[in-house]
């Protein structure tokens, strides 16, 4: 089964499609699988950098801690190549505690 959690500060439908296209790609990018869940998040940022808004993304996988990344930019704006940048320090095998 496929979890999907969104939350994001925009309105509207074209907030949720933004952020499920989003989770769409951070699910085929990261090659999760069924069990994984992912969060897309927009949220107001205070940094003149980011316009206004970030974009925060949460995977939960089985048997590892979650795991963030962020972009300083609207969910909507956000694109391929920004987004593998992002996700490249959560492709990594993470270690195995002791």
């Amino acid at each position: 089964m496929v979890r999907l959690f969104m939350r994001g500060r925009g309105d509207g439908q074209g907030a949720r499609d933004a952020a499920r296209t989003l989770a769409d790609s951070v699910r085929r990018i990261l090659e999760l699988d069924e069990e994984a869940s992912v969060s897309v998040s927009e949220i107001a940022c205070g940094d003149p950098g980011c316009g206004g808004a970030e974009t925060v993304i949460l995977v939960m996988r089985a048997g590892r801690r979650t795991e963030a990344a962020k972009l300083l930019k609207p969910l909507s704006t956000v694109t391929d190549a920004e987004l593998v940048a992002a996700l490249a320090p959560l492709s990594a095998p993470q270690a195995k505690s002791a």
